[in-house]
């Protein structure tokens, strides 16, 4: 983030703010900001004192000595006097740091701000580092729990956002007994206080549990700042910092065992956190047992978890890779309420999560529900719909095309055929299962097979088969078209797998390659997040003082704060992207988090972007304020010369009449001219400050263009416009200041070129939609190269007549452009240069 500073200098980066967190008060805080302050000092660092309160304290006041220190604000209140800190004086001194004490303190009313905070806020915005102090019961999440530990409600709190979100905290800690030996030698309060504050506020259970508050507080803080190094760095495995424990959760009735289980494990590591993850089937259809969702996810936020929904076709994988994106360290699971056959042949997901798991513990908790069995669910084919329903026909009809084949073939004993039919049967059946999968196949083969023992197996046309070789021949047949038809089937789901992935990586590639580029914005990118995870609404948010607001949003009702938001991911400390629709997949998570990292480039693609687009507006600026320079020095120093002269010879004595004639003139004309760029300069102004507000109506050519050039020396112009020319839509005034600008630069041109003294002509030329203002004259013309650049100030070109800054055509041009008339030059046929304006031609009835 970027601020401009009040006095006009180039922008300058946001300060930035270093907290000193007391675990208490009396700890030392104060003393160690100071202590920071000389050191930079002694290397060299503008430091200031803005605020500091030492309450009596000789370390503390012996540490300003050497500092500047900034004159606080007197402020009278109520009949007494008080003093805050003066914001206002800090950034007219514009230090490079500022030391401000006491964060959290409440201004006097009658000041600028409510809180110090906000302070703090402006002076940071204005560019100025801010080191600061806050203790930790000042915190306004902290507030209810630390009046529960001391029994004392803090009135004075600050947001944990403007603490957490700071360049860097240090945690200022004392042990319990020493803050109370340094209270009892007098070094934090006064005598008459130590003996009440050490029986009440500062006994040693309040000092362990703020110490102790303080310590998990930082190492959320910390905790953050090491996510956002894993997703910049991408790196895929856990870091163990602290106890992150995954619950797997079914819906089922084993969940509030799990859910439990797992909050007694979070209580036995402070700072723990429990997370409940829900895998959703792919194909939408509820999981055995999930009815109880909703249950579950109150039963985790009364245990103070989260509950998180994820997509995936593999459960035991899809909760894998959340735990791993989470940084988690152990996964807890519940015993599989399957028979043992079934997971005997199939396995459970907890062992499958126990071998994926990788670095991560996997607690296996066992239940009531254990082993009681479960309704079994229809396996998701992998094959789209019409290629199923295609498959179930194949399924059906093939066999019984192969049985009217057969038949149509002569034999005397069916059952010879039977090993020919088998084949045939094999490869309708085949066919089948590489159409539609597996239970169109299951469904052929058992077609297929009572064919063949209905027609082709004694005794014929009955369901019978005597002969045990018939029986093995059928069982092979109906294995072989099973097998196959399992592997289309999972050669499908492999393709489709693969087809995800390679989706997800060119998705990756197009927006790195986009971004690299810097084609890429903000509106881009959530436009395609919405439409690689087809979402409702996804919405880029940005945090400021005011709270949330959305830089980029697309889709319907796009979240306005991430608490809106089904799906969010974090993109840096002030930005999050929100999502609205369907939950993700547990593979998705990790495409978007390198859509966040992808976005944080965007954002500050758009600062530098915006820094360097600012620092050629300044670059401009200076050229132009040269350029004014190098025209004042000399312009506007000619006629006023001129003018000095002038005078000086009226006031110096007698001058016969015809001399002073002469003089009064010359003085008059020197003033005209100097007017005449005075003006010029303030139109120029006027046009760069986007003040011009024309008031648009229908006017008369023939009663506009006669008082444009009537300034003009007679017989240098020749207006050929006559009364029958259309009525146009423009302001009148303006038109004819622009008229006048360009028909008095044709006029100088004139007079240099080879036909001079011929005058400038006016012309009129009617077009469907435009009356074309011509003027043209016979000067030494413009080079096709450089006609665009006469249109800017202070460019006279090869204009050596006396007088004027550059500034007529400049002045036209953006005048032009204000009343929506289009002002180009061309060349005069036989030399020359023509200056024609397109001026919007009146609608009948308009007025």
């Amino acid at each position: 983030m970027q601020t401009t500073s009040t006095d006009g200098r180039s922008p300058r980066k946001r300060g930035r703010l270093t907290v000193y967190l007391g675990a208490a008060p009396g700890v030392g805080k104060t003393y160690a900001m100071l202590g920071e302050a000389q050191r930079r000092q002694a290397r060299g660092t503008d430091v200031v004192v803005g605020f500091v309160e030492t309450h009596d304290r000789s370390n503390t006041a012996r540490q300003i000595e050497g500092l500047e220190v900034i004159p606080r604000r007197e402020i009278d209140y109520r009949g007494a006097r008080f003093t805050e800190l003066d914001v206002e004086a800090v950034i007219a001194r514009d230090p490079k740091v500022v030391c401000v004490d006491e964060l959290a303190h409440t201004n006097v009313p009658g000041s600028r701000h409510t809180k110090r905070a906000q302070d703090v806020e402006q002076i940071r915005a204005a560019g100025i580092d801010v080191i600061t102090t806050v203790n930790i019961q000042h915190l306004e999440s902290l507030n209810d729990e630390v009046e529960r530990i001391t029994g004392v409600r803090q009135r004075e709190t600050v947001p944990d956002d403007l603490v957490r979100t700071a360049d860097m905290i240090h945690l200022v800690d004392m042990a319990p007994e020493a803050l109370r030996r340094r209270m009892a030698h007098g070094n934090v309060y006064k005598p008459e206080t130590i003996d009440a504050s050490l029986t009440s506020y500062f006994r040693v259970g309040n000092l362990t549990a703020l110490r102790e508050l303080a310590l998990l507080w930082l190492a959320d803080r910390v905790d953050d700042a090491l996510g956002d190094y894993r997703r910049e760095h991408q790196i895929a495995h856990p870091w163990p910092t602290k106890e992150r424990i995954v619950v797997a959760v079914t819906g089922g009735p084993e969940t509030e065992t799990l859910l439990r289980r797992g909050a007694r494990l979070c209580q036995r590591a402070k700072g723990s956190e429990l997370l409940a993850v829900h895998v959703i089937s792919a194909d939408g259809l509820a999981r055995p047992g999930g009815s109880d969702v909703p249950k579950s996810q109150e039963l985790t936020r009364s245990l103070g978890g989260t509950f998180h929904t994820v997509i995936g076709d593999d459960p035991a994988a899809a909760i894998v890779d959340f735990a791993v994106g989470a940084n988690a360290t152990m996964i807890i699971v519940g015993v599989s309420r399957h028979g043992r056959v079934r997971r005997l042949f199939t396995g459970s997901t907890g062992d499958r999560i126990a071998i994926a798991a990788g670095s991560i513990d996997v607690h296996l908790v066992t239940h009531e529900h254990a082993g009681a069995g479960v309704r079994l669910r229809r396996p998701r084919s992998a094959l789209g719909r019409s290629r199923r329903i295609a498959g179930w026909l194949a399924a059906i009809a093939l066999p019984f095309v192969v049985l009217g084949g057969l038949y149509l073939v002569p034999s005397e004993n069916r059952n010879t055929q039977l090993p020919v039919a088998s084949l045939l049967m094999t490869g309708a059946i085949i066919a089948a299962a590489l159409i539609g999968g597996r239970w169109a196949s299951a469904a052929g083969a058992l077609i297929g097979a009572g064919l063949l023992n209905f027609f082709f197996t004694q005794p014929y046309f009955e369901l019978v088969v005597q002969s045990p070789h018939n029986i093995l021949a059928l069982a092979v047949f109906l294995a072989m078209a099973l097998a196959v038809a399992g592997v289309v089937d999972q050669a499908a789901r492999r393709s489709e797998e693969a087809a995800r992935a390679r989706a997800e990586a060119a998705t990756v590639s197009a927006l790195s390659r986009s971004v690299l580029t810097g084609q890429d914005t903000a509106e881009a990118i959530v436009d395609r997040v919405r439409e690689s995870f087809g979402q409702r609404s996804v919405a880029l948010l940005s945090s400021s003082a005011t709270g949330w607001h959305a830089l980029a949003a697309v889709g319907e009702d796009p979240a306005r704060a991430p608490d809106a938001g089904d799906t969010v991911v974090r993109v840096d400390d002030d930005h999050v992207i929100a999502l609205r629709g369907e939950p993700l997949r547990a593979a998705d998570q990790r495409v978007l988090d390198a859509f966040a990292v992808q976005t944080s480039l965007v954002l500050e693609y758009r600062r530098l972007r915006d820094q360097a687009d600012r620092a050629l507006a300044l670059e401009k600026a200076e050229q132009t304020s040269t350029s004014l320079l190098r025209a004042v020095s000399h312009d506007l120093r000619t006629p006023l010369a001129t003018m000095r002269a002038a005078l000086d010879g009226l006031l110096g004595g007698r001058v016969p009449e015809s001399d002073r004639i002469e003089l009064v003139e010359s003085a008059a004309g020197s003033a005209e001219q100097l007017e005449s760029l005075i003006n010029d300069l303030l139109d120029l102004s006027r046009v760069d400050a986007d003040l011009v507000h024309p008031v648009i109506r229908t006017v008369s050519l023939d009663e506009s263009l006669p008082l444009a050039i009537a300034g003009l020396p007679p017989g240098s112009v020749t207006l050929e416009v006559g009364e029958d020319a259309p009525l146009v839509r423009t302001d009148s005034a303006l038109l004819e200041q622009v008229v006048a600008n360009v028909v008095g630069n044709a006029v100088r041109a004139s007079s240099q070129g080879p036909s001079a003294g011929e005058p400038v002509r006016v012309l009129a030329h009617v077009t469907p939609e435009t009356v074309e203002v011509m003027i043209v004259d016979r000067g030494p013309g413009v080079p096709a190269a450089q006609r665009e650049r006469m249109f800017e100030p202070f460019q006279r070109l090869d204009d050596t007549s006396p007088g004027g800054l550059g500034l007529g055509l400049a002045v036209a041009r953006g005048l032009s452009e204000a009343l929506g008339v289009r002002l180009t030059a061309e060349d005069t046929p036989g030399g020359g240069l023509t200056m024609v304006l397109a001026v919007p031609r009146a609608v009948p009835g308009q007025e």
